[in-house]
Parts: structure tokens; C-alpha cells; sequence
């Protein structure tokens, strides 16, 4: 029979996977308490949440939920940052701690349903983000109307250029 610990845990992580679009699993080890926090702190910042669970409760976790087993990747001390909405947001806090800190590691995950890997959620964490994509986009579309107003201003300016010459050749003659 497990444990009342136990069985609240699997629930806690079951709730987690359910309020959640996926997972990245990482290794945490040496990471002080404020370090911690402050990893804490950026995550929430991209709409996602670090927790702690024993592997074993995540792997029963992972079957009830139909998810693609990722046992290779859950071994050792694991971190899950479960993310809301965007998985590269999550991902590049996660990576910019990593750098900062030199202390954290992608190890796996699930994202869109899939198992991936750490070179999967590093590459992951490379893509550009929501709001950058927005802007690329409000770019391309700007651009071919910049081209038409430019296009279209052309034969006034061109217009208002030539009588500023006759203006001024009927100045100096006069």
C-alpha cells in the first residue's frame, strides 16, 4: 500500500500534467535555495512552474496520461517545468539560467504531445519566441505596403520637382 505522501504526490503531479501543454525535465543539482528562486521567479515570467517529484510518481503520472515514456531521461535528481502556453518562452528561461549559472542542464521532455531530447529542447530554446515571431510577421507584411506608398508618392514628388525648377529657371530669367 503507498504511502498517503506517496499518493498525494501523484496527484500533485497528475494535476501538474493536466494544467499543462508540457514538460521539460532538468537536472537541478547545485543550485543554492536563492538561485533556485531566482530560476523560480524567470520561469513564472514565461508562464511556467518548476516542481519536484520523485521519478517514479512522474513515470505513473506520464502512463495516465497516454504521454510517450520518457524513462531514459528520468534518472537522477530531476526538476519538471511544466509550461502553460509557450514552450520556447520556458525554454530560453531555462537555457539563460543554464548559462548564467552553469549549474542546470536540459536533460528531456514532452512537448506537442512528443518525447524529446536535450538537444531537442535546446533547440527548442533557440527558436524565436511568440512576440518576435509577431514582429517578424508585422515586418513582412509591412514591408510591401512601405514599396506601394513609395511607388505611389513617386509620380508627386516628381511632379513637385520639376515645377520647383521651372520656378526657379523662371526666377533667374526674370
Amino acid at each position: 500500500m503507498p504511502s498517503q505522501a506517496n499518493v498525494t504526490m501523484l496527484e500533485n503531479a497528475q494535476k501538474s500534467f493536466d494544467e499543462s501543454k508540457g514538460v521539460f525535465v532538468i537536472d537541478y543539482r547545485g543550485l543554492t535555495v536563492q538561485e533556485s528562486q531566482e530560476l523560480r521567479r524567470s520561469l513564472r515570467e514565461a508562464k511556467a512552474t518548476m516542481k519536484i517529484y520523485k521519478n517514479t510518481i512522474v513515470k505513473l503520472a506520464i502512463k495516465e496520461h497516454d504521454l510517450p515514456e520518457i524513462d531514459d531521461v528520468l534518472k537522477g535528481p530531476c526538476a519538471y517545468v511544466f509550461y502553460d502556453e509557450d514552450p520556447v518562452d520556458a525554454a530560453k528561461a531555462i537555457k539563460a539560467a543554464s548559462e548564467k549559472l552553469k549549474k542546470i542542464e536540459f536533460l528531456g521532455g514532452i512537448s506537442d504531445g512528443q518525447a524529446i531530447d536535450a538537444q531537442q529542447a535546446l533547440a527548442i530554446a533557440d527558436l524565436p519566441g511568440r512576440t518576435e515571431l509577431i514582429g517578424m510577421l508585422a515586418n513582412v507584411l509591412a514591408s510591401p505596403l512601405t514599396g506601394i506608398a513609395r511607388v505611389l508618392n513617386g509620380p508627386v514628388q516628381g511632379l513637385a520637382t520639376v515645377l520647383t525648377r521651372i520656378s526657379e529657371n523662371e526666377e533667374q530669367a526674370g
